[in-house]
């Protein structure tokens, strides 16, 4: 029985090692310095993660502008070789970025919020919070920040620190296909979770294979704490992602393929040969997805754009023969062209994926991921990062992607990592609502 006497020693020892918060000190501070060479660890990364998703919302901004033009009005608006620069906006004097950048920073927040509940021990993957972050998203599609201020007033089911982030709060023409997805989702609530059970691939929402999908997966392979070593896994989460608002395989297939060739790319090592990824990816998807009877036509755009990649012709004639990226694979195919012809070059890359009649953005924002991851964020010019929109949200995520949540369990806490991934408050906002 403790002596709980002040003289004595046993007492003594209980207070100082248990009292007033100072329960497995030693441990804490042992979980600390583990979780500071993991960060250190991951940091090796940082540069080509931070250049993909910057890639990415350079290609959108730069694309979103002539995203509904033909091209003769494209051309006769810039000139003959078409977009070359961004158009600022002259309200903010910023390059803005689409809803496809808007979606994909959603999709971090919600992995990111997956990745905090399993390392907390709570378990869960993307797909399954992806969707309730995509319902904030369809929020800011449907309000205004005053308007969300004050229904948060009420009540608030939001996972998403972007929340708080007014910029957002606006339409960038947002895909049909994601909105009436989501609000059918939203409407049927409960009885849709039960129906889907997690898994959007065995019961579809819909038969759409746009581009919506592919656009916005990119941070599931930005991440390296979730199915490193098994790339079928990673492909098969890509796809349930996409399939969360596109139902046809041609919609959620090249989701897959994408996010194995930026995951390699970033994470591989050594030598990257571009094509060799390309051709990886598209055999693990083939293994995948056996069976698919819109498989091969997946196989035959990957294949048919690589071909592309190695003649002289014109860009613009090329692509064509691709399509226009209104749908999944056809996006993937022309990012799979203009990456692979560009390899060392992301302006001119960018610039060939957005110069044409189809759908500018989309294509422009996954050729910049891919090259981003590439040739990593030092490597892309200045004038695409100047006056990029969200520029430091989209680098924040950046960094939280690379490091991942490093709290196990419930031994130690980091502070601005709750504030974000688990009060779902942006940490500026939250300390000035402390204040």
């Amino acid at each position: 029985m403790l002596d709980r006497t002040p003289e004595q020693y046993n007492f003594k020892e209980f207070d100082r090692n248990f009292a007033e918060g100072n329960f497995y000190r030693v441990e804490d501070r042992d979980e600390k310095e583990k979780a500071k060479q993991r960060l250190r660890a991951s940091e090796i990364y940082l540069d080509k993660i931070k250049g993909s998703l910057v890639g990415g919302a350079a290609g959108d901004a730069l694309g979103y502008p002539v995203e509904f033009l033909g091209e003769e009005e494209i051309f006769r608006c810039y000139g003959a070789k078409g977009i070359q620069e961004y158009v600022f906006d002259s309200k903010s004097g910023k390059a803005l970025i689409s809803d496809d950048t808007q979606m994909t920073l959603f999709t971090a927040n919600g992995i990111l919020v997956a990745n905090t509940r399993a390392m907390r021990g709570i378990g869960g993957i993307p797909s399954g919070y992806i969707p309730a972050s995509y319902q904030d998203w369809l929020c800011t599609q449907e309000m205004s920040f005053q308007e969300y201020k004050k229904e948060k007033m009420h009540h608030n089911h939001s996972i998403s620190w972007l929340m708080d982030v007014p910029e957002l709060f606006c339409r960038r023409a947002p895909g049909t296909t994601c909105l009436s997805a989501l609000r059918r989702q939203r409407k049927a609530k409960d009885a849709w979770r039960e129906y889907t059970q997690g898994d959007y691939i065995t019961h579809p929402q819909n038969n759409s294979k746009g581009c919506g999908g592919i656009m916005r997966v990119a941070p599931l392979a930005l991440q390296s704490y979730l199915y490193r070593n098994n790339m079928k896994k990673l492909q098969e989460e890509a796809a349930q992602i996409a399939a969360i608002t596109h139902g046809h395989s041609l919609g959620y297939m090249p989701a897959a393929v994408l996010v194995h060739i930026i995951h390699r790319l970033v994470y591989m090592g050594g030598p990257n040969n571009l094509e060799e990824i390309i051709l990886e990816a598209r055999n693990t998807a083939a293994e995948l997805f056996a069976g698919d009877k819109h498989l091969p036509e997946l196989i035959r755009i990957i294949n048919f754009a690589i071909e592309l990649s190695h003649n002289t012709r014109n860009d613009l004639e090329n692509i064509h023969q691709i399509g226009e990226g209104w749908t999944a694979e056809e996006t993937l195919g022309i990012a799979i062209y203009c990456s692979l012809k560009y390899q060392s070059d992301f302006s001119a890359g960018i610039i060939a994926a957005v110069n044409h009649r189809g759908d500018s953005d989309s294509t422009g924002a996954v050729t910049g991921n891919i090259l981003g991851a590439l040739c990593g964020y030092r490597a892309i010019e200045n004038k695409w990062k100047q006056n990029l929109e969200l520029l430091d949200v989209i680098q924040e995520l950046a960094v939280d992607l690379c490091h991942g949540c490093q709290m196990q369990g419930w031994i130690y806490s980091d502070p601005d990592w709750e504030i974000k991934y688990e009060g779902m408050r942006r940490k500026s906002i939250w300390q000035e609502s402390e204040s």
